[in-house]
């Protein structure tokens, strides 16, 4: 039986590598899989899934109009891997989890939970609410602890609380952190292990 499958952590937890590998699997065995990644995030490339270990792979994109229906897909299509899901509306998160019901197609979808405020992106709380398989990935805070929140920096170096819940932006402009060094001190200099982000 077909599902869908939600793998979300905080960010550099390694959701692209992983879903770049997942490709590989399938391809290796002589599988056709079809990769997406959200077309407003160009930070490796327009259309470009690149890991922080240096794996990249040009892929299709997905915006606010893109449909996934079966029929578009092709039928000889094995898997469906999504990153960046927690771009996706909520009606396409509806798509995916018919089309994976359906459809007959497995559906593995990668993304963040929650944004810099600690809410939650529509895409990402309708797969947690229509997800048939969850998976906590995980990476840690500087502080050792299971990181499971993002912190976005203003150009001070202080966490950032309000703002557009979408700004695209790598290591420089976010940190995974743990709970409590999200809420330690928000007029504090956001903590860096030395290297441990570089």
């Amino acid at each position: 039986m077909s599902k869908l499958y939600f793998r979300y952590a905080a960010m550099n937890a390694g959701k692209s590598t992983a879903l770049l590998q997942a490709a590989h699997n399938y391809e290796e065995r002589g599988m056709r899989v079809l990769l997406f990644t959200a077309a407003h995030d160009a930070r490796a490339g327009h259309g470009v899934i690149g890991s922080r270990l240096g794996l990249q792979r040009t892929v299709a994109t997905f915006g606010p109009d893109t449909e996934f229906v079966r029929e578009h897909l092709g039928a000889d299509l094995a898997c469906l891997l999504i990153d960046e899901a927690q771009f996706l509306s909520r009606a396409q998160v509806r798509q995916l989890h018919r089309l994976a019901h359906r459809g007959h197609l497995p559906v593995i979808c990668y993304g963040l939970r929650s944004d810099f405020r600690g809410e939650a992106f529509p895409g990402s709380a309708e797969l947690l609410t229509l997800a048939d398989d969850l998976e906590e990935m995980k990476t840690i805070c500087a502080c050792g602890r299971k990181a499971s929140m993002n912190m976005r920096l203003g150009a001070d170096g202080r966490r950032v609380t309000q703002g557009e819940q979408v700004e695209i932006g790598g290591n420089e402009r976010y940190r995974a952190v743990c709970p409590s060094c999200f809420y330690s001190d928000d007029d504090a200099p956001a903590a860096q292990a030395p290297g441990l982000f570089d």
